[in-house]
């Protein structure tokens, strides 16, 4: 998503000299953002899937669209879009991300009978659950490369990569930790395959330092010959046993949008 959340075998810098985990593990991060530079634009199509820890179900459909911002010192902007069922539609969440800067959120929220509503997301409650899924706000945002800082942990084996190739991947393991202020998040542990810097897996760790959730990805398809997208992407909650499965129908690129679709103006129409 960016954001929440979108990334082979590269030369590291400094390659023949001696690295200090920290400067592997920033190189590892800027090389997975590099790859994914250049979409400019996208529309995606999903199924939010919500369960509780007795099995029960609830079901959402939504589009998320994505401007990339390649300015320094910006980030992506986004617009979550909810299309059903009847009492979350119309719902939207616009996210304008920064680095260091508290991220600019809003939420449009829809009143029967009566025109809705805008309202600003507050910094300090960006840990929170958004729409009662197991992705918080700032999980909403695009994870770019200056949000952190990076230490590089160890290699290991780390499944098929999800992609239907049936080959197996190594995968780097990159902690990373929030430079931003009001984080809900200590640190987060990324598993990075080599062979093409996708994103696998990522553990999310509260202020305590405890597990709080564990995000998989799977099913990636590549886009435009250069883009991967993880069609299957599942959070755990390790402490509710609540669950989120964000399954992706659908991704177009390059249709066209513009800032002016990211606006709180455009939030009332959006669709």
């Amino acid at each position: 998503m960016a954001a929440l959340l979108m990334a082979g075998f590269f030369v590291l810098p400094h390659q023949g000299m001696t690295q200090t985990a920290e400067e592997k593990g920033l190189a590892i991060a800027e090389e997975a953002d590099r790859r994914d530079s250049g979409f400019g634009d996208s529309v995606a199509e999903l199924q939010m899937i919500l369960s509780n820890r007795q099995g029960k179900i609830s079901r959402r459909e939504l589009k998320i669209k994505t401007l990339e911002v390649p300015e320094e010192g910006l980030g992506d902007k986004s617009l979550v879009i909810f299309d059903q069922p009847r009492d979350v539609k119309g719902t939207v969440l616009l996210t304008h991300s920064k680095i260091l800067e508290p991220d600019d959120q809003w939420m449009y929220l829809p009143a029967l009978g009566q025109k809705g509503r805008i309202k600003r997301i507050d910094s300090r409650n960006k840990s929170g659950p958004f729409m009662g899924s197991e992705f918080a706000y700032e999980d909403m945002s695009s994870r770019e490369v200056g949000k952190y800082s990076y230490k590089w942990l160890r290699d290991e084996p780390c499944g098929d990569g999800g992609d239907g190739s049936g080959g197996d991947l190594e995968c780097f393991v990159v902690e990373s930790y929030p430079l931003y202020e009001d984080s809900g998040y200590s640190k987060l542990i990324n598993w990075i395959d080599k062979q093409e810097y996708r994103f696998q897996k990522i553990e999310f760790y509260n202020r305590r330092g405890d597990l709080l959730k564990t995000l998989t990805f799977s099913d990636y398809r590549k886009y435009l010959d250069k883009f991967w997208r993880a069609h299957d992407m599942y959070m755990v909650n390790a402490l509710t046993g609540k669950t989120t499965r964000l399954l992706w129908s659908r991704f177009d690129f390059r249709v066209g949008l513009e800032e002016r679709d990211f606006t709180r103006q455009r939030m009332q129409t959006a669709k």
